[in-house]
């Protein structure tokens, strides 16, 4: 067993690791895979038509059928998440300047901003909310900020209200990183509908899934217009090219898995409540464990389920757990530690201070995120509650001995 420098109640972690390990490793998310058979007609029909890319029928029907079940008008496909973020921000000519965003999150993010020759500005996140902090916002605007780029953290809505506000004063443009948002709605619209421009993640990893994929969903046709130009090389027709583009389409082998999953989605979505309440049960009254509240007025898809651990009241800290589960095999994961921030390629940045980001800071050393997808038995969430329950009580055991020795 792993030392988990606890000292005298080592014995006692081996064996509530020995009575808990579960026999196979479970991950912190797993894809719910389509019907194989299904899979392999709709190749056949690739095969027969031979149209592979440039918007073939199953890219333009799964375009379809994800406008009308996110609830949202003008969306556009891509080949991942990434290159629609980049795409994004060239539609609205953000290719210079600063951007402020959040620390708190996958580096993709930030590194859009640096592929776009743009600056980020790097503000601190709400304790409550865990994206950015709409009070500190203000602040850091400056002669060469262009835009907001806020991300939905594990789902959870930015406070899409105070930004827009404060980006209308200031007559900045709003991009969301909704990678984990997708099917979240917010006050009855889709959570997708605020800002400029959205975008969405269809990793392997993600709730919806075309193993590598993603969208893009913004507030004009115009806008989705140009969007679908430069993720074709710039070209608008056989004969006009409006400028510089790039090549971010989807195949048609990713529509037809998406097509797949589309018949998924709705089961994957009320499993995925249903294990949340269960974790949220079950972990309730654990002295450190901390679950996220709701935000209000928000029907959630739980991409993620992440906790807070107070060392403190816990009796051991966030990695010592993590370790822990480890050995049970639970491979929880640690979203998202280090923050971006303090990558070498942006932590000279005077945003970039751990004393300009102390609430990011703190909640990046104390979130777990535990795991959860569709195909998930609750009884396995049992099991993982469980050791997390049994940590901290062996845990405790451990202080208390050696307060007394």
């Amino acid at each position: 067993m792993t030392d988990l420098g606890l000292g005298k109640v080592a014995n006692d972690f081996a064996d509530l690791i020995r009575r808990r390990k579960l026999p196979e490793v479970v991950y912190v998310t797993r894809p719910t895979m389509p019907n194989l058979e299904g899979y392999v007609q709709m190749l056949a029909g690739i095969w027969e038509r031979k149209l592979l890319t440039n918007q073939g029928p199953l890219h333009n029907e799964l375009e379809e059928k994800l406008r009308s079940f996110l609830g949202v008008e003008h969306l556009s496909l891509f080949c991942n998440g990434t290159i629609a973020l980049l795409v994004a921000l060239e539609a609205l000519r953000i290719n210079s300047g600063e951007v402020i965003t959040t620390p708190f999150t996958f580096p993709a993010t930030t590194h859009s901003l640096y592929w776009n020759r743009v600056r980020p500005v790097f503000c601190d996140i709400d304790p409550v909310t865990l994206n950015l902090d709409p009070s500190k916002i203000e602040r850091l605007i400056g002669p060469d900020t262009r835009a907001i780029l806020g991300v939905h953290v594990y789902g959870r809505p930015c406070d899409v209200e105070a930004i827009d506000r404060i980006a209308s004063i200031h007559g900045l443009n709003v991009i969301y990183d909704a990678a984990h948002a997708f099917g979240v709605r917010y006050k009855n619209n889709s959570l997708l509908s605020y800002g400029d421009i959205s975008i969405l993640s269809f990793h392997g990893t993600k709730l919806f899934t075309t193993a590598e994929g993603g969208a893009l969903v913004c507030s004009t046709n115009d806008r989705r217009q140009r969007v679908n130009s430069l993720k074709n090389f710039g070209i608008a027709d056989e004969e006009t090219v409006i400028g510089p583009g790039i090549n971010g389409k989807m195949s048609e082998f990713q529509a037809a898995f998406g097509l797949m999953q589309m018949e998924l989605i709705g089961d994957e979505i009320s499993n995925r409540r249903n294990l949340a309440a269960l974790y949220k049960e079950l972990l309730a009254g654990i002295p450190g464990i901390q679950i996220p509240a709701d935000v209000p007025e928000t029907v959630s898809t739980y991409a993620y389920f992440p906790v807070l651990i107070d060392a403190t009241r816990f009796g051991m800290t966030r990695d010592q757990l993590f370790v822990l589960l480890r050995e049970c095999n639970i491979f929880a994961r640690k979203y998202f530690y280090p923050l971006i921030s303090s990558a070498s390629c942006y932590s000279a940045l005077p945003s970039a201070t751990t004393s300009h980001l102390p609430v990011a800071e703190r909640i990046s050393r104390q979130v777990l995120c535990l795991p959860i997808y569709g195909s998930l038995d609750p009884q396995t969430v049992g099991v993982i509650s469980k050791i997390i329950a049994g940590a901290q009580e062996v845990a405790t055991r451990g202080t208390a001995a050696r307060a007394t020795s």
